[in-house]
C-alpha cells in the first residue's frame, strides 16, 4: 500500500516537475529567443548558449529579474484559449479531438482541420502574447494579466493600441500561423509515437529477460512518456525554428513594439520592418541577414532543452532513491 501511494505521488510529482520546466523554468529562454528572432538589426546572432547566458545576465543586471519573466501569464492564457477553442469546436462539429487506433486519411484530415481552426481562434491572442514577451521592460507599463485577452480582441475588431500602416491584417497571418502550428503538431506527434515505441520495446525485451528490479519497472511506467514528449518538443522546435522566426516577424510588424538591444544588453530598439508577406519576409532575411538569420537566438533553445533534460534526470534520481528506500 505504501508503495502504491508513493507510486501515485511520484507520478504526480514527475508530471509537475516536467510541466514546471516546460512553462516556468524555460520562460527566460523563450523571451530571449523571441527577442533575438524579431531583432533584424542584430549583428550578434546568439547561436550558442554562451552568448545567450551573457546577454541574459546583462538584461537581469540592467532591468532586474522581471526582464526575463515578462509575458509568462499571457503564454498560459494562450494555452488556455487553445484548449478551450479545441474543446468547443470539437463539441459542436463532427471533427475528432483524438485519432483512433483504426484511423483513415479522412479522420486525420478532419483532426488536422480541427487543429487549424483552433490555431486561427488563438492567433490574435498569440500575437498579443508575443508582443508582451518581447516588449522591453524599460518602456512597459505594468500590464494586468488579462491585457493579452484585451489586446487580442482589440486586434480582431480593429481597436485598442494604435498600430502603424505596416501592420499585416490577421487574414494574411492565417497561412503562416496554421502552417507552423500544424507542422509542429505533426512532427511532435510522429516523433513522440516513434520514441515511445522504441522505449516500450526496449522495456518489453528487458522484462522478458527478467532482469528488471521493482524500482526499474516503476520507472518504466512513467519515464518513457516524458522522454518521448521531450524528444518530440526538441525535434519540432529545432526543425521549425526558421519558420518560427518568419512567423514572429510577421506577427510583430507594425505593432509599434520596442525591444531590448540583444547586441549590447542595454538600450532599446524599434521594430520597423516592411515585409509584404511570408515570401517577402523569407527572401529579405536571406538577402540581408544570410541563412543563419533564420536561426537568431538558437542558443536559447539549447539552454532550454539542456535545463529540461537536467530536470528529468534529477527527478529520475530522486524517484529511484525514494523507491529503493520504500521497497
Amino acid at each position: 500500500m505504501k508503495t502504491e501511494q508513493l507510486n501515485r505521488f511520484a507520478g504526480f510529482g514527475i508530471g509537475l516537475a516536467s510541466l514546471f520546466t516546460e512553462n516556468v523554468l524555460a520562460h527566460p529562454c523563450i523571451v530571449l529567443r523571441r527577442q533575438c528572432q524579431v531583432n533584424y538589426h542584430a549583428r550578434h546572432y546568439h547561436l550558442t548558449p554562451f552568448t545567450v547566458i551573457n546577454i541574459m545576465y546583462s538584461f537581469n543586471k540592467t532591468q532586474g529579474p522581471r526582464a526575463l519573466w515578462k509575458g509568462m501569464g499571457s503564454t498560459f492564457i494562450v494555452q488556455g484559449v487553445t484548449l478551450g477553442a479545441e474543446g468547443i469546436i470539437s463539441e459542436f462539429t463532427p471533427l475528432p479531438r483524438e485519432i483512433l487506433h483504426k484511423w483513415n486519411p479522412k479522420q486525420i484530415g478532419e483532426h488536422l482541420l480541427l487543429k487549424s481552426l483552433t490555431y486561427i481562434v488563438a492567433m490574435p491572442f498569440y500575437s498579443a502574447s508575443l508582443i508582451e514577451t518581447v516588449q522591453s521592460e524599460i518602456i512597459r507599463d505594468n500590464a494586468g494579466i488579462l491585457e493579452c485577452v484585451k489586446e487580442g480582441i482589440g486586434r480582431v475588431i480593429g481597436m485598442g493600441v494604435p498600430h502603424s500602416k505596416r501592420l499585416l491584417p490577421l487574414l494574411s497571418l492565417i497561412f503562416p500561423t496554421v502552417l507552423h502550428g500544424v507542422l509542429h503538431y505533426i512532427i511532435s506527434s510522429v516523433i513522440q509515437k516513434f520514441v515511445l515505441l522504441i522505449l516500450k520495446r526496449k522495456t518489453y525485451n528487458s522484462h522478458l529477460a527478467e532482469s528488471t528490479s521493482p524500482v526499474q519497472s516503476m520507472l518504466d511506467a512513467y519515464f518513457p512518456e516524458l522522454i518521448a514528449n521531450f524528444a518530440a518538443s526538441l525535434c519540432s522546435d529545432v526543425i521549425l525554428y526558421p519558420l518560427e522566426t518568419v512567423l514572429h516577424r510577421l506577427h510583430i510588424q507594425g505593432t509599434r513594439t520596442i525591444i531590448d538591444n540583444t547586441d549590447l544588453g542595454y538600450e532599446v530598439l524599434p521594430i520597423n520592418t516592411q515585409y509584404e508577406g511570408m515570401r517577402d519576409c523569407i527572401n529579405t532575411i536571406k538577402q540581408e541577414e544570410g541563412v543563419l538569420g533564420f536561426y537568431k537566438g538558437f542558443g536559447a533553445v539549447i539552454i532550454q532543452y539542456t535545463l529540461h533534460a537536467a530536470v528529468l534526470q534529477i527527478t529520475k534520481i530522486i524517484y529511484s532513491t525514494l523507491l529503493q528506500n520504500s521497497v
